[in-house]
């Protein structure tokens, strides 16, 4: 993409260097012809980049010259995503002409991670994420699809393993996912990396931890099939048992705090994520427990979901 000539970027910069100037004076010093500098310059107040002549005064590149940065990454986010999903229709169509469309191989963390890409961007209903505690392609916060495919509505569905919530940055990625659309849970532990979109297209590797240093991450593309329905059911099974976690809201600055105890965090970790003592988080929970009538944390978490607190 060239935002400007040459010619009009080297007009634009002895404009700004004389402070202002008429054609002929800025003809003389720039070398060119009379007829040129208007030109020149009545492109660049087109582009609002000068002010209207007689005399022509510089303006802030960042304004105009922002705007169109701005709409050349809109048309740049909607060609990802006609790419995406003129890519996924073509193996969608091809995929019962051979058994190999039924299943691929992708293998590296940078093939792995486009193709998650690819997998948010050419999704039309929903997002089913496990998300364990050591990620082998994308962390988190590095995941810049999610949040247009949220304003479009696409539904996420997440479930985080507790060790990730531990994990500097994580959760505040997380919550600020939930205030924007996401729902998320978590469970102790997760069996399988995986990622579904819609009814389509699931992500899994195939490589377990334990033999994960022995090579390149390795994952399977698995397209309509009894398979992709088995994970699907996999995930929902794991969902109906998996703990909400909600961002805190003004009105009710308890949510928090209730979605983290139901976890299973110790109150140091509840504190540091909530950036209060461990005195504070004892005494809110103190109160809490009062309120449900309960002298357990065991009860007050039963309590919880039993009144729907969460």
């Amino acid at each position: 993409m060239e935002l400007l000539l040459p010619s009009e970027e080297q007009a634009y910069r002895l404009l700004v260097r004389m402070a202002g100037a008429g054609a002929d004076e800025f003809a003389e010093r720039a070398g060119v012809s009379a007829g040129q500098a208007v030109a020149l310059l009545e492109e660049l107040r087109r582009r609002g980049l000068v002010t209207a002549g007689p005399i022509y005064r510089a303006l802030p590149p960042d304004v105009a010259l922002g705007e169109v940065l701005l709409r050349e990454q809109e048309h740049l986010q909607s060609a990802r995503q006609m790419v995406a999903a003129l890519s996924e229709d073509y193996r969608s169509n091809n995929r019962w002409r051979s058994t190999e469309h039924l299943m691929e191989i992708v293998i590296g963390a940078p093939a792995l991670r486009e193709r998650l890409r690819e997998m948010q961007d050419s999704a039309k209903e929903e997002i089913r994420w496990f998300c364990r505690a050591n990620p082998i392609a994308m962390q988190g916060p590095d995941n810049t699809e999610e949040t247009p495919a949220l304003t479009r509505g696409v539904r996420y569905r997440a479930i985080y393993e507790r060790a990730l919530l531990d994990k500097p940055g994580e959760l505040t990625s997380i919550l600020e996912a939930v205030g924007m659309g996401e729902q998320a849970r978590t469970l102790p532990i997760l069996p399988v990396r995986l990622a579904i979109a819609d009814r389509n297209l699931a992500i899994c590797p195939l490589v377990p931890d334990a033999a994960r240093g022995a090579g390149e991450p390795t994952a399977a593309l698995i397209r309509s099939s009894e398979l992709l329905d088995a994970l699907i059911a996999l995930f929902e099974s794991y969902w109906e048992r998996a703990t909400p976690l909600v961002a805190e809201v003004a009105e009710e600055p308890d949510r928090l705090l209730l979605s983290l105890l139901v976890a299973g965090l110790p109150d140091k970790s509840i504190a540091t994520h909530l950036g209060i003592s461990k005195r504070t988080v004892q005494r809110r929970l103190d109160r809490l427990m009062a309120v449900a009538g309960v002298d357990s944390r065991a009860g007050l978490a039963f309590q919880a979901a039993k009144r729907g607190w969460l």
